[in-house]
């Protein structure tokens, strides 16, 4: 690997965590307009048809996988942009922008204790350490020590919803090695496209029991610029990004690189006027320690298994 690949690899990590930072803000605004289902639709459809026309410029589409492996592919993408996509975004309706970027962060974590349930790979004391680092700092985030006197109101609920949306995308995301025939354009576009009738299904169920509501013309129009940037910088470019510099640079970076994400949305939100507390500003800090401690343990048990 050459310093030219390796620094294109670094900018594409950078472009992927600052543009998921600001993803949270701009659903923030698209919620004024559209609810989670329904948005969650809108995003995916106009992602779906960005991804299928970069995978039809490649050329060669092996369709015939798509055929063989739908329902394995149809259930990863309700798990990584259902369960992800509409979780998520109702626990930011019920949070900040800044503190979802600090859930999605997590993700390795998360990640960690999962493969102790599925691979029975059980943890070790840093581990366990790393983790309770992490958690505290969430807590600090969301608010949970803020006592009734305190101005302002506990994010908790929305950030624990937010979490439970996180699963779902690190399911998606150990999925990949279940269908490894299949390039990461190839399985980005095709869970996307399988999962669009179950979006839609979603969405008509939220929204005859009253959880939803089928947005009107002029909501989607007043919501036009937010949802174009979650559409192709936030959705399609970040995620080809960071799989590039991920491929590049190995997933331990990927990890470093994620810390970024929370600092970016925190960035924003001053950016705006909106200055974080002190808990929060801590919160962050913790996760990002932890996060980092997380990276290079597994970069030295990378290196030892070599």
């Amino acid at each position: 690997m050459n310093n030219v690949s390796r620094w294109a690899a670094m900018l594409a990590l950078l472009f992927a965590t600052a543009a998921w930072g600001g993803l949270f803000h701009a659903g923030k605004l698209v919620l004024n307009n559209v609810d989670p289902f329904w948005f969650t639709v809108v995003r995916y459809t106009g992602a779906s048809l960005l991804l299928c026309g970069i995978l039809v410029l490649q050329g060669n589409v092996r369709w015939t996988l798509l055929r063989e492996h739908w329902l394995r592919l149809a259930s990863l993408g309700l798990m990584g942009y259902g369960m992800f996509g509409i979780l998520v975004f109702i626990g930011l309706s019920h949070s900040v922008p800044s503190h979802g970027a600090v859930i999605m962060a997590t993700m390795p974590i998360t990640t960690l204790l999962m493969r102790w349930v599925f691979e029975r790979q059980r943890p070790q004391l840093w581990a366990w350490c790393v983790v309770a680092l992490a958690i505290f700092g969430v807590s600090l985030v969301s608010g949970v020590w803020r006592s009734s006197s305190d101005v302002g109101q506990s994010t908790l609920i929305g950030d624990l919803i937010a979490f439970v949306g996180t699963v779902g995308w690190i399911m998606y995301t150990r999925g990949q090695a279940s269908v490894s025939r299949l390039s990461v354009i190839e399985y980005t576009t095709f869970t996307a496209i399988l999962a669009l009738p179950g979006l839609f299904a979603f969405a008509l169920v939220a929204t005859f029991f009253g959880y939803a509501h089928r947005p009107a013309p002029a909501d989607l129009i007043a919501a036009i610029p937010p949802i174009l940037y979650i559409v192709v910088i936030g959705t399609v470019l970040a995620a080809l990004a960071f799989n590039k510099g991920v491929r590049t640079l190995g997933a331990v970076h990927g990890i470093v690189f994620i810390n970024l994400v929370p600092v970016s949305a925190l960035l924003i939100s001053v950016a705006k006027g909106a200055l974080p507390n002190g808990a929060e500003i801590v919160g962050t800090l913790l996760i990002i320690v932890a996060l980092t401690v997380q990276a290079r343990k597994m970069g030295l048990a990378a290196k030892a298994s070599q």
